[in-house]
């Protein structure tokens, strides 16, 4: 079976996704939309927005795209899925119904509850004064989050009432997110170790991914601001088997049963991201796409073809398929602007991408081509990539690499994996 495959959206997430997809036995093109500079090498890149829902079923019909991957969660949230399916296309990803569990934190943490799923104690307000009159039942530091879509960026951990208040009146009456804000979720902080689990689902079966280990801070040592993701490595070195089963019954078959209870139909990725803390295991939040950066360096150990797995999972037959991982160790550091993940500046030329070990692989997030030349278009630019026996031996490839390449305003973490 020859497929074309139609990838949406144009990060590292994407380009990995395309890097995996380029060279299975049952894949004959693969398509971007939009793209960037970097995953033009894998695959080729349609100059179509992720959030362009209607010229996308269009492209999939008049391409005979045989399967399409959604990336990023905007369109998910927007109702890419139900569009496609409409029109009778096969699409890789969770429905608007199921993908609110990432456009709503309070939908999530509901769920969580009726279904027993450790969290932590919350509450959901919309009308600031009473946000305001309870915020010191919750304790100190505490953690607010935007109910709705804010990049990534809607969650804040205030460690005293002033600034508490403050970023209450930033979301709820100044819009800072915008109508993400309308509604906040304020609950008590945990203590403990992150860590985020992506598996693949259907409406039988949920099957856990390799772990990894994503580090959010933009400095060494998990100091400075939250980003993105600064780096990962996969396997993550907190995993146990007692930690995989803690999750499976704790965590992963709760949530299950409780799709199936709501009646969801749930086929697609579902990221969880827990905290371990002294009283087990506790889920922060339910994304419903594949990580950035994590994806880089689990698919990047990924032995069996992601569209044989995609393709069950749509037909709701993932039971039947044996997911295959190399046992080498995996490594994925991100080159960043300068200043990122405040204001910084686009346009930079990269150089010495043609100076690296053939092993290396270069995952773009946030590139273009200007002019004849590769320019930086993001915050988190490129991902250097590599695998080995151990996860500090892929370190040293890496960070040896890395060396090589330039661009203005360059920053990067030198401790990942380390």
């Amino acid at each position: 079976m020859d497929m074309k495959i139609l990838v949406v959206g144009g990060g590292g997430r994407e380009h990995a996704i395309c890097w995996k997809l380029k060279n299975e036995k049952d894949v004959e093109k693969v398509y971007c939309a939009p793209g960037n500079a970097g995953i033009a090498d894998s695959a080729e890149c349609v100059d179509i927005k992720d959030s362009d829902i209607e010229n996308l079923v269009k492209f999939a019909k008049d391409n005979a795209i045989d399967l399409t991957v959604v990336g990023p969660e905007v369109p998910l949230v927007m109702g890419i899925v139900d569009a496609f399916e409409k029109e009778g296309l096969r699409i890789f990803g969770p429905n608007k119904q199921c993908a609110t569990f990432e456009g709503s934190k309070a939908f999530s943490k509901d769920f969580m509850i009726r279904n027993d799923i450790p969290t932590a104690k919350y509450k959901e307000y919309t009308d600031l004064d009473e946000a305001i009159a309870e915020i010191d039942s919750f304790g100190y530091p505490v953690v607010i989050k935007a109910d709705g879509l804010a990049a990534g960026k809607g969650v804040v951990i205030p460690e005293n009432r002033e600034d508490a208040i403050t970023t209450l009146k930033e979301m709820m009456a100044d819009k800072k997110f915008g109508d993400a804000g309308n509604k906040v979720v304020i609950e008590e902080f945990l203590t403990g170790i992150e860590t985020s689990i992506l598996a693949f689902v259907d409406n039988n079966t949920i099957v856990p991914m390799e772990s990894a280990k994503d580090h959010k801070k933009v400095n060494n040592g998990e100091k400075g601001l939250n980003t993105g993701g600064m780096g990962t490595f996969s396997p993550s070195e907190l995993w146990t088997e007692e930690l995989a089963n803690e999750i499976k019954v704790n965590v992963l078959d709760k949530t299950l049963k409780g799709f199936q209870n709501d009646g969801l139909d749930y086929r697609g990725i579902l990221f969880v991201g827990v905290m371990i803390t002294k009283e087990g295991v506790k889920v922060l939040e339910y994304n419903v796409r594949f990580g950035d950066p994590e994806t880089q360096s689990v698919l990047f150990r990924l032995e069996t073809d992601l569209s044989e797995i995609m393709n069950a999972v749509i037909d709701n037959k993932l039971s039947e398929i044996e997911i295959k991982y190399t046992d080498e160790q995996a490594i994925c550091v991100m080159l960043t602007s300068g200043g990122y993940p405040e204001a910084y500046e686009k346009g930079k030329e990269i150089t010495g991408l043609d100076k690296l070990d053939d092993e290396i692989v270069v995952f773009h997030s946030g590139t273009k081509m200007s002019d004849g030349k590769l320019v930086t278009n993001g915050g988190r630019v490129i991902g250097i990539t590599a695998k080995a026996g151990t996860v500090a031996e892929a370190a040293d490839k890496v960070y040896e690499n890395i060396k090589r390449i330039n661009f203005e305003g360059m920053h990067y973490r030198t401790d990942i994996g380390l």
